[in-house]
């Protein structure tokens, strides 16, 4: 199976649980790209807008948390970035619902999560990383 995506430490911010998580998100594209590349990408939608809802609500939550243990100036932002990636997971659940799932879902799932992993990770929770003791 070719990766779409490979962990690497530059992705880190230096929390374990935080690393961890996002680790896992890298894990779960992987497998949505590997199931597209097959041809399976509809079956396997459903399973990871249901993770990513999950994801959000448990990632967000935590890194909230931790944002505010260490004073974080950036939180009031960082958080409204959360809420428009919940919000968006929300909408594709709902298509989901009533449209059911589409090569055009799969699309907006991979280009969600692929976006978040590059521009999120790197350009915003690494920016938490500074304020870590």
């Amino acid at each position: 199976m070719k990766m779409a995506f490979i962990w690497s430490s530059s992705y880190e911010i230096g929390e374990s649980l935080v690393d961890k998580q996002h680790e896992e998100l890298v894990s779960v594209t992987n497998e949505l790209f590997a199931a597209c590349s097959n041809k399976q990408g509809e079956q396997k939608l459903a399973e990871t807008i249901k993770f990513l809802a999950r994801y959000a609500v448990k990632h967000f939550d935590y890194e909230e948390k931790l944002q505010q243990s260490v004073q974080y100036p950036g939180y009031p932002e960082h958080k409204k970035l959360h809420e428009a990636f919940k919000d968006t997971v929300t909408q594709a659940m709902n298509q989901l619902e009533t449209q059911g799932a589409s090569i055009e879902l799969v699309t907006q799932i991979t280009t969600l999560v692929g976006s978040w992993l590059i521009t999120h990770i790197k350009n915003e929770d690494s920016k938490i990383g500074e304020y870590l003791p």
